[in-house]
């Protein structure tokens, strides 16, 4: 069909980039609408209830306490940041790696998560002072053996199920093209379970970073976040301790947003994108 003679040629249903950045723009504004007003509501409430600092700090000393020992809390920051890492890297590696081969092998599926259940149902404030105890009070790698912990269980989990979750139709259609395991892994089963396992990595940064700061809660060196909330909440420093819980807060929401970033540049395909686009 033709207007005017001029023929009629498709439209790209996706939006712009202009298009794309503010709709990322308004998605924003009301969650640090949201931050702000908190914070807002925060300050008013310790000024209007003089509330001493030793009880809750308000936002503005808070923030003071940033500028003034900056130096410090950038130090244990980044002395935490390394065990964080760490524990996500090897939690995380060993449940692909371990959820993988329970998707593969059933016995496995069958024999390892009952014991991996159980295990993660132990509470992880008992097993920070005993691994402490293995590895050495000042040692990084306990600490980092504590968040490993932590994101392992949903890794394993997520990783079984998504390589488990596949259209049978799909693998008929492998089947009936003569595909080996492994291209069947490649092309159906590893796709399908990548959303899956982006959900896990995105709860493993939260948990990582909670179970490093439990860790140096039962030893650690001075240097490190858990040792300065502790030690400054003992002397009734409060503002020092939020600032520093602050920083802790801030390293678990920017590894999440990376990996939100990493989980939108690996599958821009995924429906969950197709469907904000058909939405607009």
């Amino acid at each position: 069909m033709s207007v005017a003679g001029a023929p009629l040629t498709p439209v790209d249903a996706r939006p712009s980039v202009a298009a794309e950045a503010g709709r990322a723009i308004r998605s924003w504004m009301l969650p640090i609408g949201i931050f702000l007003g908190a914070l807002v509501a925060w300050d008013l409430l310790v000024r209007i209830l003089a509330l001493p600092q030793f009880i809750l700090p308000a936002p503005s000393a808070i923030a003071n306490a940033w500028v003034t020992y900056l130096p410090e809390l950038w130090a244990s920051t980044t002395y935490t940041l390394v065990e964080i890492l760490l524990g996500l890297v090897i939690g995380c590696v060993g449940g692909l790696v371990f959820g993988t081969f329970a998707a593969r092998w059933s016995a496995m599926r069958e024999s390892v998560l009952p014991f991996a259940i159980a295990v993660n149902s132990i509470p992880i404030i008992a097993f920070a002072p005993l691994i402490n105890n293995w590895f050495g009070l000042d040692s990084q790698i306990s600490k980092a053996i504590v968040a490993a912990m932590l994101c392992f269980f949903p890794v394993m989990i997520n990783t079984a199920r998504g390589l488990l979750h596949v259209e049978p139709a799909a693998l008929e259609l492998m089947r009936s093209l003569a595909a080996s395991d492994t291209q069947t892994f490649r092309a159906v089963r590893w796709p399908s379970a990548l959303p899956f396992i982006f959900t896990a990595l995105k709860v493993a940064t939260t948990l990582a970073t909670i179970g490093a700061v439990i860790g140096e809660y039962f030893g650690a060196p001075s240097i490190s976040l858990g040792q300065y909330i502790v030690r400054y909440a003992a002397y009734l420093n409060l503002e020092r301790s939020w600032a520093a819980i602050s920083f802790a807060s801030a390293i678990g929401i920017t590894l999440y947003i990376l990996v939100v970033i990493a989980e939108r540049l690996v599958m821009p395909w995924h429906a969950s994108y197709r469907t904000t686009w058909e939405g607009e």
